[in-house]
């Protein structure tokens, strides 16, 4: 019968925890996709390096979402059992609670696990992945240099205008380049001048230039200043551009955001000034925090799970999620505050830790009690409020239905 009922358990917590990790971890996305969009379209970039940058920073959103994503999948699993009455009669055939967080527990330890490879190891990696995209953009290492519809200077006195770009930039349309040539004095030489109705950019052998292929256009040749020039057309025109120099990235660790948890000890350790020390102090154990909250996340789900008798309300729900992301807000403050030198930076996260679990256990200890209710009193506050809220409704609802017949029969 136990298996039975750890089994049922696993069932009930699996399928709303792998929706709220979905849904939490595409919110907290969303939000991020649309300014990324914006900077790679001002940068000129392809729309399709946004998902890479995404996919990139999906580990930083999972380190929060998981947690989020464990704890409702919890408490919806309880809040289940106790809506049907079958929480009861568990607790009347003497199940107990501590017995019945078995299963909480398991899928506590596992994602316990997989955070601690996210926020240890993972996350860095992919962040200074991020930094690279970023810093490969603003360089025009992808291409972002060419902007549609502006003139883009692409070094050796060359000049590249581009009126339509299709194909994500193999089909070019309406195209003019101007190409000047200075001698060693830096005085101007030949000049070229050309517009074009398509183009397209072909690899060489040389890995220093590229070729530009224009097609159906008319090229002006100008030899010295001041010189008459030379007009013709041409079906097919190649003009070779040497690329620009580009600069490399840095290497990864430059920032605590970037140090995998070995390297952030290291730092601790042997650092040679007192604040690399502290700021290395201050990242380490706010991710040691990261994981080990998930072990206090089954008494808070189980005890905001079960509402007082005879009330429906959902308010644990709402309690259990404003309690993780505040304390969450709190250890991103406290490694800032670390950082600075201002506190400690192993209180700033274990002391918020601290109130965190026993607020938990208490609110897990006054369930254990006959007739405990954890939220009764905040449930029935909020019913009050909410109650108040929907009565002035109704009565502004009711003057001006009130008004509107005045006015009508008038």
């Amino acid at each position: 019968m136990i298996k039975r009922i750890d089994r049922y358990l696993f069932g009930l917590i699996l399928v709303p925890l792998i929706g709220t990790l979905v849904v939490a971890a595409m919110l907290l996305v969303l939000d991020r996709m649309l300014r990324l969009f914006d900077f790679v379209i001002n940068e000129g970039g392809p729309v399709s390096v946004v998902w890479r940058m995404l996919g990139n920073l999906l580990p930083e959103y999972l380190s929060l979402g998981i947690p989020i994503g464990v704890m409702l999948g919890i408490l919806l699993a309880f809040r289940r059992l106790a809506m049907s009455s079958e929480l009861d009669s568990l607790l009347a055939v003497g199940v107990s609670y501590g017995r019945l967080l078995r299963v909480p527990f398991l899928f506590a330890i596992v994602f316990a696990v997989v955070n601690f490879g996210i926020v240890g190891w993972l996350q860095p990696v992919t962040r200074y992945a991020y930094e690279n995209l970023r810093f490969e953009l603003r360089s025009g290492a992808l291409g972002a240099s060419i902007k549609v519809g502006e003139f883009a200077d692409l070094g050796g006195g060359l000049t590249l205008r581009v009126e339509e770009s299709r194909g994500g930039g193999a089909d070019l349309r309406g195209l003019f380049v101007r190409a000047v040539a200075r001698d060693a004095d830096g005085k101007v030489g030949q000049t070229i001048a050309a517009t074009a109705a398509r183009g397209t950019f072909l690899a060489t052998d040389d890995p220093e230039y590229i070729l530009l292929r224009l097609t159906d256009g008319t090229l002006v040749h100008s030899p010295t200043p001041g010189s008459t020039p030379r007009v013709l057309g041409f079906v097919q025109h190649d003009l070779p551009i040497r690329l620009p120099e580009m600069a490399a990235f840095r290497q990864r660790g430059e920032g605590n955001l970037e140090a995998v948890l070995p390297e952030l000890l290291r730092t601790m350790l042997y650092a040679d000034t007192e604040a690399e020390r502290r700021g290395a102090s201050a990242t380490f154990h706010r991710r040691l925090v990261q994981c080990v909250v998930m072990f206090v996340l089954p008494f808070l789900a189980l005890a905001m799970a079960v509402p007082p008798k005879r009330s429906t309300s959902a308010l644990g729900v709402f309690l259990s999620i404003i309690a993780l992301v505040t304390f969450h807000k709190f250890t991103e403050y406290g490694e800032r505050m670390g950082q600075l030198g201002r506190v400690d930076p192993m209180l700033a996260q274990w002391v918020p830790f601290a109130l965190f679990m026993g607020g938990a256990l208490w609110l897990y200890h006054v369930l254990g009690k006959p007739g405990g209710q954890p939220i009764g009193a905040l449930d029935r506050w909020f019913g009050k409020i909410t109650g108040f809220i929907s009565g002035l409704a109704g009565k502004l609802v009711r003057r001006q239905r009130w008004s509107d017949d005045v006015l009508s029969a008038g």
